[in-house]
């Protein structure tokens, strides 16, 4: 596999707030290993330029409500984005936005959400190369909602509805050279053993890495 992509994918083994990294870092590595080189870690520094800069997508399920990364850690996902890299931010991963700068490049601010429920998810944009072959489905999760990033030109890939309106619940959009996927699903494990759901990773992750 050494010739194949390289991927990172960041969670929280031992001090997650919410999210317990494991056993979703077993479910992201079996839908992305048969392609890719996978790698999970819950080392934070795997965001300095020195380290970020030997993969070629970067996944966060990152569970960091508490404290923000570091500028180092700042610096090195904001040019590994903008100078081409694949990013691909699932649920908890948000919690980035710690630092306003990373906040701005996933493109929306989490500010709550109502109690885990079983949810409906709709297709928002059919003609969208991630969404291809990927029909709507029903998860039990919490309802993550959002304070949207003006100027940013992303196009919404899935939805729910909450209280008679539409909530965006995955998203897609350029950041420099780079590309940036947001999938909400994914407060436990549930939503990854949906087939449907599984596919929408991989194909989001292949339309970051430009496949």
């Amino acid at each position: 596999m050494t010739n194949q992509i390289k991927a990172c994918i960041l969670g929280d083994y031992s001090k997650p707030d919410w999210h317990p990294f494991h056993p979703v870092d077993q479910e992201l590595t079996s839908i992305l290993g048969e392609s890719m080189s996978v790698e999970c870690t819950e080392d934070y520094d795997s965001l300095v330029s020195e380290r970020i800069q030997d993969y070629d997508l970067f996944i966060s399920y990152a569970d960091k409500w508490k404290t923000a990364v570091t500028p180092e850690q700042t610096a090195g996902l904001l040019s590994f984005v903008s100078n081409g890299g694949a990013l691909v931010v699932i649920h908890c991963g948000i919690s980035l936005q710690k630092r306003p700068e990373l906040c701005h490049m996933i493109g929306a601010k989490f500010t709550g959400h109502p109690p885990y429920r079983t949810i409906d998810v709709e297709i928002a944009a059919t003609d969208h190369p991630i969404i291809s072959g990927v029909e709507g489905f029903t998860i039990n999760d919490e309802p993550y909602q959002y304070e949207y990033i003006p100027y940013t030109d992303r196009t919404v890939l899935l939805e729910y509805e909450h209280e008679g309106a539409k909530v965006q619940a995955a998203w897609a959009h350029e950041y420099g050279l780079g590309r940036v996927v947001y999938l909400m699903p994914g407060h436990d494990i549930g939503p990854f053993h949906i087939p449907a759901y599984r596919k929408l990773i991989k194909q989001s992750c292949d339309w970051a890495l430009r496949k």
